[in-house]
Formats: structure tokens, C-alpha cells, sequence
């Protein structure tokens, strides 16, 4: 008994490679999206501290001091 023709033909193995390339982009965007900085966090490594409370009322005053002032309080504190 002869073996069935396995040949692909020219559209087949373009449409193989499609999906292929389709899929390895989908991931490949989905991976970057998922890996990038929220824009929240951008803009808050953005702005001054000041501009950070004027911004967000609910925020406390300690939250817009600058960080080597809240490291010292923890370190009296300590």
C-alpha cells in the first residue's frame, strides 16, 4: 500500500508559518504589556512631592517628605 501524499502545498505552509509568527506576537506583546510600569507609578516618580499631595488631597504630609527624612525617623525610632 503507497504512502498518502504528505507534500504541503505553498498556501499550507504559508498559513503554518502565519500562525506561527501571529502567536510568537501576541506573546511577545503580551509579555511587554505586562512588564511595563504602571502609568500611577509613572507619574508619581514624575512629580515632587509636593505636586504628589497637591494632587492626591488623601495623602498624609508624612507621605511627601523626602525619603531620607522618613529613613532618619526610623532609625531615632529604632
Amino acid at each position: 500500500m503507497p504512502y498518502p501524499n504528505t507534500v504541503l502545498t505553498a498556501w499550507q505552509l504559508a498559513l503554518i508559518a502565519l500562525v506561527a509568527v501571529g502567536t510568537l506576537t501576541v506573546w511577545l506583546v503580551a509579555v511587554f504589556l505586562a512588564a511595563r510600569p504602571s502609568d500611577r507609578a509613572d507619574r508619581a516618580a514624575l512629580a515632587s512631592p509636593g505636586e504628589s499631595v497637591a494632587a492626591d488631597p488623601k495623602r498624609s504630609a508624612a507621605a511627601a517628605e523626602p525619603e531620607p527624612a522618613r529613613q532618619a525617623e526610623h532609625r531615632e525610632a529604632a
